[in-house]
């Protein structure tokens, strides 16, 4: 199933009316790659993976898959497919008449639909509920039968749009396994749209952060986690503190900042919210001029020095932790 082929996007650009739901942005992916873009809501990032499917026209710029100038193709011509948030399952159709329906538009004949419908059910652990309807099937389920829908098509490529959204918690982190799994087996890209810091970090090998219609910062996940380039990178990927000082914004981490006696530090801070996060206690307190910094104290030290709202205390972190942030 896999055909190495890099995605380039090249000034990509899509306006609805007056309005620029993504401006003019770039950026390669690499064959084999598992891929988030991730960011606030209204950012572009969906409006851009279904450029990529075919679901929108490009307004200007380009898509490039294998070499090839797919900007406006149909969907079915382009090597991509997607997988949709909603599922989007036929009810009156099987789980195996599901999957292997792009195959029956194609016009291909019912026993090799069947049959590559079977291998897809088998790779995704469904064998056994292949002629169940969809309202007889869990989400969970329902997911895994969208997936190898769009995976017999044997794309290049796979969008996938918010797939966990509407998955509980406790599925959701198993579903991100079997997704990384799929990946790995199949050695295709995928690229995955989420709002989800937590599910990007555990996915992808390099994220691409939009913000108002532009990439903020793209690169491999540790990069783009460990020194975020910009205060909305930093902000937004969560865990870090971002600090206006005299010499700049810089960005730290909330692990790397430590309480001290008021006045032991670099700075003080009064404290205005204590949660207990299990292994951690997060300690929030307002600094001057107003800002609100992080800090996180394991639990057996925060047992032995507790920390109550109002109280002041000390924040002192290492130089070679903090690095500047462009605001």
């Amino acid at each position: 199933m896999t055909r190495n082929s890099d995605l380039e996007l090249i000034a990509l650009t899509k306006r609805y009316g007056e309005t620029v739901a993504v401006d003019s942005i770039a950026h390669r992916f690499k064959a084999g790659v598992y891929a988030c873009m991730l960011g606030p809501s209204g950012c572009g990032k969906s409006s851009t993976l279904r450029m990529i499917a075919g679901h929108e026209t490009v307004s200007d710029g380009s898509i490039v898959l294998g070499r090839r100038d797919v900007s406006h193709l149909p969907p079915a011509k382009r090597g991509t497919a997607m997988m949709f948030q909603n599922y989007a399952l036929f009810p009156h159709l099987t789980v195996q008449d599901n999957v292997a329906f792009s195959l029956r538009m194609a016009g291909i004949d019912k026993p090799e639909r069947h049959k590559r419908a079977d291998e897809m059910l088998e790779l995704v652990e469904l064998t056994a509920l292949a002629q169940r309807k969809p309202d007889q099937l869990s989400g969970g389920q329902k997911q895994r039968v969208a997936l190898a829908r769009a995976l017999i098509t044997r794309p290049q490529v796979l969008l996938l749009d918010e797939p966990l959204s509407a998955l509980d918690p406790f599925l959701r982190i198993r579903m991100r396994a079997e997704l990384k799994r799929l990946q790995r087996e199949l050695g295709i890209s995928f690229i995955h749209v989420t709002h989800g810091q937590d599910e990007a970090l555990a996915l992808a090998d390099e994220i691409i952060v939009m913000n108002n219609a532009k990439i903020e910062q793209a690169g491999p996940v540790r990069e783009v986690f460990n020194t975020p380039k910009t205060a909305f990178v930093a902000r937004f990927m969560g865990g870090h503190n971002v600090l206006n000082l005299p010499q700049g914004h810089i960005a730290l981490r909330s692990d790397e900042m430590i309480v001290t006696a008021p006045s032991a530090g670099r700075i003080d801070g009064r404290v205005v919210g204590v949660e207990y996060q299990g292994t951690h206690v997060a300690l929030t307190a307002e600094v001057a001029g107003g800002q609100e910094v992080t800090a996180l104290m394991p639990d057996a030290d925060y047992l032995k020095t507790p920390k109550d709202p109002g109280e002041v205390i000390g924040l002192h972190w290492d130089d070679r932790v903090a690095h500047p942030v462009s605001a």
